[in-house]
């Protein structure tokens, strides 16, 4: 999984005309490790450990690489915090947002996809992507 993304992204590159870097290398190697919402700024920290080199704005700017390539995405919280998750083709969940902590729990029904879809084709509109985000407080910051 993890060298096929490799792949992915130097297919990308190279189309980009990017040069291959140590650095960006390291950073997808990092970021596909994580199991987890990670900021730039987490990322960053992460990075640094390994290869105190590389700044954050290097970090910033290879992960919106990585969003380009379809292998993460953003997720903006609602106090404008960007997240990023790496991305497995063929698999798709939604998330709950906690507005107290920041916490992201993913979640996957069928029934909600299966809704969507049909939500769409009543419409004649056909779906190339979406998210589902849904925002309040987890049991921790309900207490």
């Amino acid at each position: 999984m993890i060298r096929e993304k490799k792949r992915i992204f130097s297919a990308f590159a190279d189309m980009k005309g990017l040069r291959a870097t140590r650095q960006r290398d390291l950073i997808l190697d990092v970021f596909l490790s994580t199991h987890q919402h990670i900021s730039v700024e987490e990322l960053y920290l992460k990075v640094k450990a390994a290869n105190r080199g590389i700044g954050q704005a290097t970090v910033y700017r290879t992960l919106k690489l990585f969003v380009e390539a379809g292998l993460a995405r953003e997720i903006v919280l609602h106090d404008g915090q960007t997240r990023y998750e790496h991305l497995v083709a063929g698999e798709h969940h939604d998330h709950l947002i906690c507005t107290g902590c920041n916490s992201i729990i993913e979640f996957e029904n069928e029934a909600i996809e299966e809704l969507q879809r049909e939500i769409a084709a009543r419409h004649g509109f056909v779906i190339k992507s979406h998210k589902l985000e849904l925002y309040g407080l987890c049991p921790s910051c309900r207490n």
